[in-house]
């Protein structure tokens, strides 16, 4: 009587081995796919990915003026540009993470904690009254 007890027991472990080795492999099926779009911008969102003219020596004068402009890549313009004058354009462009050059200019040690505050704002800046009909104290 004691092996029949313990088939119902082994079935059910036998179910659970099954649902936790297909969860598995569903999860790891959709990884390769999650990360394959991650790298084709370099982040996350794509709607920030930005690009920049690289031109040659040889380059017209409307690409030099677009030196170090970074532009989202939906409002970039075309290449050769209009006004281009060169008679084989070389311009090509460069694909960044967004539109922000150079160092964040953030404070990781701001008073809201890592990376939350652009500024200081120990000071109450409000001038009015607070708009609430009761104060939170009240409440409690």
């Amino acid at each position: 009587m004691g092996k029949d007890m313990n088939l119902p027991f082994m079935a059910l472990i036998l179910v659970f081995l099954v649902v936790v080795w297909l969860f598995l492999r569903l999860r790891r099926a959709k990884a390769p796919n999650a990360s394959r779009a991650a790298s084709r911008t370099g982040s996350g969102n794509p709607a920030f990915h930005a690009v920049s003219i690289k031109f040659s020596d040889t380059a017209c004068a409307a690409a030099r003026e677009l030196d170090g402009r970074r532009f989202l890549s939906s409002a970039a313009p075309k290449l050769p540009l209009a006004e281009c004058d060169v008679l084989e354009c070389k311009c090509r462009f460069v694909h960044h993470k967004d539109r922000r050059a150079g160092k964040d200019r953030r404070s990781p040690f701001g008073p809201s904690g890592f990376g939350t505050a652009t500024g200081k704002f120990e000071v109450e800046q409000r001038k009015a009254r607070d708009r609430r009909a009761k104060s939170d104290e009240d409440l409690f």
